[in-house]
C-alpha cells in the first residue's frame, strides 16, 4: 500500500471517530480559559488562566500566563498558551524552579496497564514557539505508587518560530513492576511537565529515561527565564497511546469545557444582566441552605468561592447572612448561608449577582 493511501485511509478513520477520545491531555488545544484569559503573575502551584494547565514558580523570576489567539496558518490552531517572563532569573539558585503543568486523573489510565508486563508505550506531541534556541525538557512523571519520572530532551530550534515536536515513553522494567501501578482512582496518576527552568536540585535526570529522584530535566536545560524578552507558547498537546504521534484531536468547543467541567466550573454575570447561581426558600431565618445543579458530575466534592455576589427575596429585596459553608457533592451545589436577616419564612430566595465581574465558583482540581 503506497504511503498517501495509507495516511488518507488513516485520515478516514479519524473522521468517523473511531479513534476518538485517544488524546488523555485535557484542553490541549487551549479552548477553555473559565478563570482569565490573563493573569499578571503566575504563583506557585495555582491555575490562574487556561484550564486544566498550572504553573509552578520558585526563585527571583516570574512570568505571566495568557491566552493567545490569532496562530492559525502553519500550525492549525487558533488558540495557545502563551507564557510571558516579566522578571527575570538570570543565576539560577539549586531549588529554583519554572514550570507549566498537566495532571490527569488515574481512572482515566488504566488502559495503560502499568505495573504489569503488558505496559504501554506512549507518544506526546505538541506545538511550541520560544523566544529562547537551544535544549528544553518535558517530563512524564507517574505519581502512584512509586513515583517515576520520564524525561525527555527537545530542541528549539528557530526563535520564535512554531515548531512541531514528538516524544516517545517506553515503559522500563520498574513501569512494569507491581510499584509501577496506577491505582484505579479518582486521585492524581500522571502529570506532564514543560520546564521553564529548573535550577541543579532537579536537573541530574537523564534524556529518554525513567528515574526515582527529583529529577525532571537533564543538566542541557536551557533557561527561559533569563531574560524579560523571553516568551513561550505551547498548543496542540496530546498524548496517547502508540509509538507514533497521530494528528491532533480537534474536540468541539463544548465536548473540551464539558471535559474541564469535571474539575472546574464557573459561573459568571453579565453587566446588568441579573444570573441566579442558586436558589432555596426561607424555612427559617437560621440555617438556610441554597442549592443548584453543576454541570455534570466533579471529580469530588468541590470547594465553593464566590464574588459580588447577594442574598435577594421578594419581597424583602437583598438579605444580608452571617457566613457561608460548602456543604456541596459532585453532582449538586449546596451552600449554607447561616442566619439572615430580612427575610420572611416562607419565601423564596436566591443568589444571585447583577455586576459584570459576579461569580460563583467549584473547584475539584488535582
Amino acid at each position: 500500500m503506497s504511503k498517501a493511501r495509507e495516511l488518507a485511509e488513516l485520515g478516514a478513520v479519524y473522521d468517523s471517530g473511531a479513534l476518538s477520545n485517544r488524546n488523555l491531555i485535557i484542553n490541549g488545544g487551549f479552548q477553555v480559559f473559565q478563570r482569565a484569559t490573563s493573569a499578571t503573575a503566575q504563583t506557585d502551584g495555582a491555575f490562574l488562566t487556561a484550564d486544566r494547565w498550572l504553573g509552578f514558580v520558585s526563585g527571583g523570576g516570574a512570568y505571566t500566563t495568557q491566552k493567545s489567539t490569532g496562530n492559525t496558518g502553519t500550525i492549525s490552531h487558533d488558540t495557545a498558551w502563551k507564557i510571558d517572563v516579566t522578571t527575570a532569573d538570570t543565576s539560577l539558585a539549586a531549588g529554583d524552579y519554572y514550570s507549566l503543568v498537566h495532571r490527569m486523573e488515574a481512572q482515566n489510565l488504566q488502559h495503560l496497564a502499568y505495573g504489569t508486563s503488558n505496559a504501554k508505550t506512549l507518544t506526546l506531541s505538541f506545538w511550541v514557539s520560544a523566544t529562547k534556541t537551544g535544549t528544553s525538557c518535558i517530563c512524564v512523571t507517574k505519581n502512584d505508587n512509586t513515583q517515576y519520572n520520564y524525561v525527555a530532551e527537545y530542541t528549539i530550534n528557530a526563535s520564535n518560530t512554531w515548531e512541531h515536536k514528538t516524544i516517545t515513553i517506553e515503559p522500563d522494567s520498574n513501569i512494569k513492576a507491581a510499584n509501577g501501578a496506577i491505582t484505579n482512582d479518582n486521585g492524581r496518576g500522571m502529570q506532564v511537565i514543560f520546564v521553564l527552568a529548573y535550577g541543579s536540585n532537579y536537573t541530574a535526570g537523564v534524556n529518554n529515561t525513567w528515574n526515582d529522584s527529583a529529577d525532571f530535566a537533564t543538566t542541557n536545560q536551557i533557561n527561559h527565564m533569563d531574560s524579560t524578552s523571553n516568551d513561550f507558547y505551547i498548543t496542540g498537546v496530546q498524548l496517547e497511546v502508540g509509538t507514533e504521534a497521530t494528528p491532533f484531536e480537534h474536540r468541539s468547543i463544548g465536548q473540551e469545557l464539558a471535559l474541564c467541567q469535571r474539575y472546574y466550573q464557573k459561573q459568571t454575570a453579565g453587566t446588568n444582566q441579573y444570573s441566579i447561581f442558586l436558589t432555596g426558600s426561607i424555612d427559617t431565618t437560621s440555617n438556610i441552605y441554597l442549592y443548584g445543579k453543576l454541570n455534570g458530575t466533579m471529580r469530588t466534592s468541590p470547594s465553593f468561592a464566590t464574588a459580588n455576589t447577594y442574598l435577594y427575596t421578594q419581597p424583602g429585596g437583598t438579605l444580608t447572612y452571617s457566613s457561608t459553608s460548602n456543604r456541596s457533592g459532585p453532582e449538586v451545589a449546596s451552600i449554607n448561608f447561616g442566619t439572615i436577616s430580612g427575610g420572611t419564612q416562607g419565601y423564596g430566595i436566591r443568589f444571585e449577582s447583577n455586576a459584570g465581574n459576579g461569580y460563583v465558583e467549584f473547584d475539584a482540581e488535582l
